[in-house]
Formats: structure tokens, C-alpha cells, sequence
């Protein structure tokens, strides 16, 4: 196993699945099911989502909204995306439990980083909802920080493609897949992998970022076991 403990970052959207908007129920369950493969090894894992497919705080600015306000609901839209993981997994009978980076119990428990430690440790799933629990920040800046808290071996994001390319593979037909890059070239070529501010702080705390499909069915575990998958960025 290369990764005792990890940091998995998944985005709002991809909970819609083939819906509009919303949680799509056969996405959760096939979440659930991914992440239980690597809960049964032992790993320690603690997961961020975005809140995009409820609410994003930008395309509320977009529409005349206070962007502080905007950023706000965008935090609440991620804690519902991880309640419904939450309920979900309890479902498969695994243990997992939401922290809240702002105050709202009993909805979920107030963030601290020894509280989540003693709980992965007791083998819990540990979604830490609600962003930084400060506007103007991104989910990708909370997924982050939170694996520098917790010490995560690795920050795993989560996509819909399967590594960083050269360019937008769904634009560029001829963009190329890199297996590895490192925090420099990313930096160099403007590969938009993370915002700036999440992107530096990995640097910063040598903490690896693996980009990978977390729609291909096994990926999640074959990347703890080592396998090549993704693109890592180190």
C-alpha cells in the first residue's frame, strides 16, 4: 500500500451524474462503493467535495450577488453534498462523520484537525464540509489545507479525465497526457490543475497531487496499491 493516508478531493458536479443539477443517487452509491475498497485496507481517508452542483459562489457573482454571500452559500451547498455521503456510507454500514468547517450542529461536528485524526484512526470516514468556512476561497484551497492539517500522504482529485494534458483534452484532441510533472512545470506551462492559492500550498508542504478518473471503476484502489494512474504532480 503507498498511501496509509489521503486527502480525496471531488468535485460538486460530479455527484450530477446525468442529471442537470442535484445528487444523482447511482453516483453516490458508486462513490460509496469506490471509497469502501480502500476503507477495507486500512486506509485513513478524509474527503473534501465542492459544492458546484447545488451552488457556486462565482456564477453567483455572475448574476448581481454579493460575492461574500455567493462564497457563503456555495459552503452550505458542499455540506449537503457530504451529508448525502455521509448517510450513504453509514448505509453500506462503514463508519464516516461530517466536520463543518463553520459552526451548525447538530447537522455536522465543528472542524478540528485532532478530532479527525483520533476518528480516522478509528477507521471513520472523515468528509470535512463547508470549505475553509471563509469566502474566497475554493473547495480545491480546502481540500489543500486540510491534507496539510491531517498530514495526508497525498491529495487524490477526483475528475472526469483521466490526468493533467497539455491542454483541454475535451477541446484539443491532440493534447498529451503527462504520467508525472512536477509543481514547477505545472506552474510553467499554466496547466490548470488547481487554483494558484491550493496549488502552492502542495508545494509548499510537499504534499503530491494525483489526478485521476474517479469515474473508472477501480482507480481509487489501484492508485493506493501504486499502480501508474492519473497524472502525479510531486
Amino acid at each position: 500500500m503507498k498511501y496509509k493516508r489521503i486527502l480525496l478531493k471531488l468535485s460538486g458536479e460530479s455527484l450530477q451524474g446525468r442529471k442537470t443539477s442535484g445528487i444523482d443517487h447511482e453516483i453516490l452509491s458508486y462513490f460509496g462503493l469506490e471509497i469502501n475498497e480502500i476503507i477495507d485496507l486500512g486506509v485513513e481517508a478524509g474527503i473534501v467535495f465542492g459544492g458546484g452542483n447545488i451552488f457556486r459562489g462565482l456564477s453567483g457573482v455572475e448574476s448581481g450577488l454579493d460575492r461574500y454571500k455567493g462564497d457563503q452559500m456555495g459552503m452550505l451547498a458542499t455540506v449537503i453534498n457530504s451529508l448525502a455521503l455521509e448517510g450513504e456510507l453509514k448505509t453500506m454500514g462503514i463508519n464516516a462523520k461530517v466536520f463543518t468547517s463553520i459552526r451548525m450542529e447538530p447537522v455536522g461536528e465543528l472542524y478540528h484537525r485532532d478530532k479527525v485524526l483520533d476518528a480516522m484512526k478509528n477507521n471513520t470516514v472523515c468528509i470535512l464540509a463547508g470549505g475553509t468556512g471563509n469566502p474566497f476561497f475554493t473547495t480545491d484551497t480546502a481540500a489543500a489545507l486540510r491534507a496539510v492539517e491531517i498530514g495526508a500522504d497525498v491529495l487524490l482529485k477526483g475528475t472526469r479525465v483521466d490526468g493533467v494534458y497539455s491542454s483541454d483534452p475535451e477541446k484539443n484532441i491532440a493534447a498529451t497526457r503527462f504520467t508525472s510533472i512536477s509543481y514547477d512545470d505545472v506552474i510553467q506551462k499554466q496547466l490548470k490543475v488547481m487554483d494558484l492559492t491550493a496549488f502552492t500550498m502542495c508545494r509548499e508542504n510537499k504534499i503530491p497531487i494525483v489526478v485521476f478518473d474517479m469515474n473508472k471503476k477501480g482507480n481509487l484502489k489501484k492508485i493506493i496499491a501504486g499502480q501508474p494512474v492519473g497524472t502525479i504532480i510531486s
